[in-house]
């Protein structure tokens, strides 16, 4: 089998060694399950955007289009009872959980419907019935976070496993070792999931990081890495496969290092002039993982009508969302007092 195609987007170098996944072939409804929650995602995230640039969504909103394949594929190798946490480019997070569209796109216009009643917006929504536990606007703060869900776990002696998603800028942060280091020590149940886009807030990964390779940071904790080409699916679910089975048998955590690119700016107000228009548009004709996925279902003869009725079947969902979310009523001037630590 052909090792997985290196990202264009990618200035780190493939380490051999380091226990790199070559893709698994998918069963077609893989394929189609895969395709179905990634174009979720994207139809999702393109309506937002236009919610956003129309005033119906205020604050920060932060972009998940092109990093699909990551949380689809990390998701296809969990089971019930597992939890996962990330940072603020979290919406896709929430959808391939199971969260209701309704839900999250409520919450991001700040209606009573939303996951956190129209309070938390775009960065800070959880739903314990998913165990998805938000949304985090401080840079590295759930991977901590995501370290004591591991920590209760093992405590609670279950076999469930945390998944702590951050990013390249991110994983600069002093909490990070400090939760290496414990999660090592304590043999805590956690996988460490670096979306490495390349950019950070704005600043390439050759400038920032001293350290490129993202899969060797736990390297000083004995914390086993490797990189993955976060744009297939397949390479995603083989590593996830992985890195999951390994923390269930009580070996500690690990850390995988998602080779990935985001097409929009850091967020909406982000004009992304730190990089090329070919440079992006390269990735997208070479390697976008929903794009990927469609080839090879067509190259199993399934026909362009059948592909485009699953996409108006996702666009009726995202467009039943949106409308939702702008005429669901907002919340009552009570709701400042409830659920409100002071």
């Amino acid at each position: 089998m052909a090792a997985p195609k290196k990202s264009v987007a990618q200035e780190t170098s493939q380490s051999k060694g380091n226990g790199s996944q070559s893709p698994l072939e998918f069963t077609r409804d893989q394929e189609l399950s895969a395709l179905r929650d990634m174009l979720l995602i994207r139809r999702f995230e393109e309506k937002a955007g236009q919610l956003y640039g129309m005033g119906a969504i205020g604050g920060f909103c932060h972009l998940y289009i092109g990093q699909e394949a990551i949380v689809v594929g990390m998701q296809m190798a969990l089971k019930k009872g597992d939890q996962v946490i990330t940072g603020y480019r979290d919406h896709g997070h929430m959808l391939a959980t199971g969260m209701d569209p309704k839900g999250v796109m409520a919450e991001l216009t700040g209606r009573r419907g939303g996951y956190s009643k129209g309070k938390g917006g775009s960065m800070h929504m959880f739903s314990k019935e998913k165990n998805f536990f938000g949304g985090h606007g401080i840079v590295g703060a759930q991977v901590s976070l995501g370290t004591g869900l591991a920590f209760a776990n093992r405590y609670r002696g279950n076999d469930f496993v945390s998944l702590a998603y951050f990013g390249d800028g991110a994983s600069n942060q002093g909490q990070v070792y400090e939760s290496f280091n414990m999660a090592e020590l304590w043999k805590l149940p956690v996988v460490y999931i670096i979306e490495n886009n390349r950019y950070a807030m704005g600043t390439s990964v050759t400038r920032s990081s001293a350290q490129t390779d993202f899969s060797k940071r736990g390297i000083s904790f004995n914390i086993p890495g490797e990189q993955v080409d976060g744009m297939d699916v397949r390479a995603v679910k083989a590593a996830a496969d992985k890195a999951v089975a390994w923390c269930r048998a009580g070996k500690g955590p690990y850390i995988l290092e998602m080779q990935t690119y985001r097409y929009r700016g850091h967020s909406m107000s982000d004009p992304a002039k730190y990089r090329t228009r070919e440079e992006v548009e390269k990735v997208r004709h070479d390697q976008d993982p929903i794009e990927q996925v469609r080839n090879r279902l067509l190259a199993a003869k399934m026909t362009e009508q059948e592909l485009k009725a699953i996409d108006a079947e996702v666009r009726e969902i995202v467009n039943a969302a949106a409308d939702f979310a702008q005429h669901d009523p907002e919340p009552e001037p009570s709701e400042l007092y409830t659920d409100v630590y002071r």
